[in-house]
């Protein structure tokens, strides 16, 4: 899997340009986003539930009774539907005040308030000592400078937060946990898979799926473990 984006940056340019301008033009008393099914609230500057988290959401797998920490949670998509999988912690964190009220409401909402912390974090920085069995993590996907809150949910600059992400992450995973990644065919999924392997995981691909029939905006999951040994899911 590659970035195959090219000629087509402009292009993505100005479509995540405008996702930026309706995150953030959302009505302070929130709005509904349907997906797989299930409602959703967004507040102003949050990230909304999209395609780019279905081939992880539609696929990764949490044991019953499992823990689970989700990095960069935005609406809490991932870390509830960690919930309807029967795991039996999940700790959401963002950096993000206006994410971390959405995840919230989200948690309530789905009847997962005593099951789902939501917490404030730069990545793992107000996680703690605790490890988990299972780590989600959907971050912006390409490395381009970001101006504000809004532009950090879908760019990286310099990289920094996938770089920082890897050099951390095994310390938050348990023996024999995995990690699942959501990535996109128009961000750096080679610079993805060269800062796991540097951090001792293998990387499967696990599934994909595209927001248009012409794919220019394909999005994956990758299943991703200590190189050790292969996981058990």
């Amino acid at each position: 899997m590659q970035n195959t984006a090219g000629s087509n940056v402009a292009q993505i340019d100005r479509w995540q340009k405008g996702r930026q301008k309706l995150f953030k033009g959302v009505p302070e008393t929130g709005k509904t986003i349907r997906y797989l099914d299930k409602d959703f609230l967004v507040y102003p500057n949050t990230f909304w539930p999209f395609t780019d988290s279905q081939p992880l959401v539609r696929h990764f797998r949490v044991r019953r009774g499992e823990s689970v920490l989700d990095v960069g949670t935005g609406s809490g998509v991932i870390a509830v539907f960690a919930c309807y999988r029967g795991a039996g912690r999940v700790l959401a964190v963002d950096i993000n005040p206006a994410a971390l009220k959405s995840a919230s409401h989200n948690a309530a909402r789905h009847g997962f308030g005593a099951t789902m912390e939501v917490r404030r974090s730069d990545l793992f920085e107000a996680v703690g000592a605790e490890q988990f069995d299972v780590v989600t993590a959907n971050l912006p996907f390409r490395d381009k400078p970001a101006h504000d809150v809004v532009a950090q949910s879908q760019w990286d600059t310099d990289f920094q937060t996938n770089t920082r992400f890897f050099a951390d992450v095994g310390r938050y995973l348990k023996p024999g946990g995995r990690i699942y990644f959501a990535h996109a065919n128009f961000g750096a999924v080679a610079a993805v898979r060269k800062l796991a392997k540097a951090a001792g995981f293998s990387v499967r691909a696990l599934a994909a799926a595209s927001a248009d029939k012409a794919a220019t905006k394909t999005f994956y999951a990758f299943v991703m473990w200590r190189a050790a040994g292969a996981p058990a899911a």
